[in-house]
């Protein structure tokens, strides 16, 4: 009899990264408020992109007849003591508050998973030098850490960007040092040590992908800090300077008619909460699912 073969169905090995990502996908689905979180900073983003380009007016165009009106059919978040329609400032304010959050904390993430993996890795004196002048940096409230970079330099856009990235710094090279000290004592880098693997190459093919969950959390609730800061520097004029419609200098020029026009500050004021609490419950969210113990 003529012999048979039988073609078993071979299945692919999953990749166990794709996995990870996809558990911690499903945790992130169970969590609602980080959900809604994540859709408030995505609709943020596309309004800070499109909106500009659909509102009514300029940011700068100005009616001084309309002064100091309250919100309408026309000017839906009313007028500032300029005639300058709020809604529209507000929305161009928001691509200057999103750029200010973002490349704030990508300066300040980039140097001190720098710094953290550095120390971390090497120890020794290395690790103390660089430890104690983060300690310094530290020592000072953030707020008046920026403040000191935003005088020296002077007030600007850029500057507010500088210095709310110095002073997170310290924040990142701390926990980036404490999972390296963690990754580094694992048998497996033993190994890839021992088989001749380069410290270069031990950093960023091993040691980096396992720090970077807690950096991508830590960048997500770094982002409102930096705003709210950003937002103090501006209020108090170090920031962004007139005519720019950023959120913090509209509630500087509002608060001389909290009592007589309260929606020039009202509006500006809420768009800063709402900015924050959305990237302050997503990143506890996305804290959770990163979190090692929950996983299965």
């Amino acid at each position: 009899m003529p012999e048979t073969t039988v073609n078993y169905p071979v299945t692919k090995p999953s990749n166990p990264h794709i996995e990870n990502v996809k558990n911690i996908l499903k945790r992130l689905k169970k969590n609602k408020a980080a959900m809604l979180g994540g859709f408030l900073i995505l609709f943020f983003i596309l309004v800070s992109i499109i909106g500009p380009h659909l509102v009514p007016f300029s940011a700068g165009e100005q009616n001084l007849v309309n002064k100091l009106e309250g919100p309408s059919a026309e000017h839906w978040f009313g007028t500032d003591h300029l005639g300058r329609d709020i809604f529209s400032r507000v929305i161009h304010g928001m691509s200057i508050t999103l750029y200010i959050g973002f490349f704030s904390v990508f300066i300040a993430a980039v140097a001190g998973v720098v710094i953290g993996i550095v120390s971390g890795y090497f120890g020794g004196k290395i690790d103390t030098v660089l430890m104690r002048c983060m300690d310094v940096l530290l020592a000072f409230p953030g707020i008046l850490l920026a403040l000191g970079v935003v005088t020296i330099l002077g007030p600007s856009l850029n500057n507010v960007i500088l210095a709310v990235g110095v002073f997170s710094v310290p924040a990142f090279a701390r926990i980036v040092r404490g999972s390296t000290l963690a990754v580094k004592e694992l048998e497996y880098i033993d190994a890839v040590r021992a088989l001749g693997a380069s410290d270069f190459r031990i950093i960023f093919r091993h040691v980096l992908p396992n720090v970077f969950s807690p950096i991508i959390v830590q960048a997500t609730l770094r982002i409102a800090t930096a705003i709210l800061t950003a937002a103090g520097l501006s209020f108090l004029g170090l920031g962004a300077q007139p005519p720019m419609p950023e959120w913090g200098a509209m509630l500087s020029d509002g608060r001389n008619y909290i009592f007589d026009a309260g929606h020039v500050a009202f509006f500006p004021g809420i768009a800063i909460v709402v900015v924050v609490l959305a990237f302050n419950i997503f990143g506890d969210g996305l804290r959770d699912a990163l979190d090692p113990k929950m996983k299965s």
